[in-house]
């Protein structure tokens, strides 16, 4: 089987090198030539753990290949995966410009029967506009089917979410399509990997409300959070009392300063204009995303109760990225709490494993360090915004003594209450008890 990726973006690079490890022969596609040509290099332009030997590996084995050549690669292929990004308009709609450019030249590019598997997330109802798309491109009249085929891929952990997913969802209507798509997806199938077969509508909607559902889910916790801290309870007990229920899951209940990444907001933003084109009001989409807003400002509000008044306060931010195992910073908490923590006056030195590349595009006017102890050198506050493994296990004596007030918002609760205070810490978390 020949298979066509479009787009070698985080998606697309992921899934064309994780179906080439199938065995499958795969050309990813991109209109980026330099991009191209460090992918031919095995320079792999994005951070995913095991991604770059995955690529390598595959490109010695020579299943995996790299072009700018769209069309040489769909006359080439059977299988055509569209995975170009699909990011907000400013009215909150997705902008698909380039998912509509790039169906027009399948269609111009078709030499026989294809699947166009349409990976990139749409909103419901894009497969039938790429069936009429592709249709009015062709210069002859081919048989073609078009999947939905959403991605449930996290950031840091995307190799293996493609390699053991909890799901694969087919949308379809052909039947000669899912048996391709079924063939395809069959060393999956062999781990007992649950497939579901719908149809394309049910299957765009199925991506949205996933990721509406788990940004919700994280509102939700940071809500519960701020009651605890006016009640005295402590919300990382609170959450794993309600995880234990079976129907409700430990997953995604932890408090932090909210979610961000390419998904989430996006998804989310995008959902709620879906209902409201159906006359729908999607209230619980609105809250969570006014809840999530709220939760970045009040890591801000945390850090200015704890020192005072910011004017010329030097602040120690740790972690940029919007999680760990990525140096993605896209809607990133910390690129709306800098420039609050910036415009009260405050100084900024921060330190991110791998992020502060990608963050330095975005944040300007602070100064980036080599490690977590540079990061605390004269502050009057240390804030914890990305929960880096590294940062777990730091000497606290050393950090404290580098500190001008020893002061910690701990934006994602991994320090110990108990274990702060005892250490001589102004300690400030999410919903935590702190009479402990």
């Amino acid at each position: 089987m020949e298979i066509t990726v479009v787009g070698v973006g985080y998606v697309g690079l992921v899934v064309g090198t994780c179906l080439s490890d199938f065995g499958l022969n795969v050309t990813c596609v991109d209109n980026d030539d330099q991009k191209i040509k460090l992918l031919r290099k095995g320079l792999v332009p994005i951070y995913e753990i095991g991604l770059n030997d995955l690529i390598h590996r595959n490109i010695e084995r020579e299943r995996l290949h790299f072009t700018d050549d769209l069309g040489e690669a769909v006359e080439n292929s059977s299988v055509v995966f569209i995975a170009v990004g699909t990011p907000p308009r400013d009215d909150g709609w997705t902008d698909l410009s380039a998912f509509v450019q790039v169906c027009k030249d399948i269609g111009k590019s078709m030499n026989g029967y294809k699947v166009v598997v349409i990976k990139s997330t749409v909103p419901v109802g894009t497969a039938q506009k790429a069936v009429s798309l592709i249709e009015e491109s062709q210069s002859r009249q081919l048989d073609f089917d078009i999947v939905s085929n959403p991605e449930f891929l996290r950031e840091g952990s995307a190799v293996e979410d493609f390699m053991r997913p909890d799901r694969v969802v087919i949308g379809a209507s052909s039947q000669r399509a899912i048996e391709v798509m079924k063939e395809m997806y069959r060393p999956l199938e062999l781990i007992d990997t649950p497939i579901l077969v719908t149809s394309n509508e049910t299957a765009e909607m199925i991506k949205y409300a996933s990721n509406s559902l788990l940004a919700t889910k994280v509102s939700f916790i940071n809500e519960i959070a701020n009651i605890c801290e006016r009640v005295g309870a402590d919300v990382e007990e609170v959450a794993k009392g309600i995880g234990l229920d079976r129907r409700i899951g430990p997953r995604f209940l932890s408090p932090g300063p909210g979610y961000g990444g390419s998904c989430f907001p996006k998804d989310l933003q995008a959902l709620i204009h879906i209902a409201k084109k159906a006359d729908y009001d999607f209230k619980i989409g609105r809250a969570a995303e006014e809840v999530n807003r709220l939760q970045m400002l009040s890591i801000v509000e945390k850090t200015e109760k704890l020192v005072g008044d910011l004017k010329d306060k030097e602040i120690g931010i740790l972690g940029l990225s919007f999680k760990p195992n990525t140096d993605d910073v896209r809607e990133a908490p910390s690129l709306t709490i800098i420039p609050k923590l910036l415009q009260k006056g405050a100084r900024i030195r921060a330190y991110d494993p791998i992020a502060s590349k990608e963050a330095s595009k975005h944040l300007n006017d602070i100064i980036y360090v080599k490690d977590v102890y540079a990061a605390a050198e004269g502050v009057d506050c240390i804030v914890v915004i990305t929960e880096w493994n590294e940062f777990r296990e730091l000497d606290l004596q050393r950090l404290k003594s580098l500190m001008r007030q020893p002061n910690v918002v701990d934006g994602r609760n991994i320090y110990s209450p108990a274990r702060m205070k005892a250490l001589g810490f102004n300690y400030v978390g999410v919903g935590r008890n702190l009479s402990d």
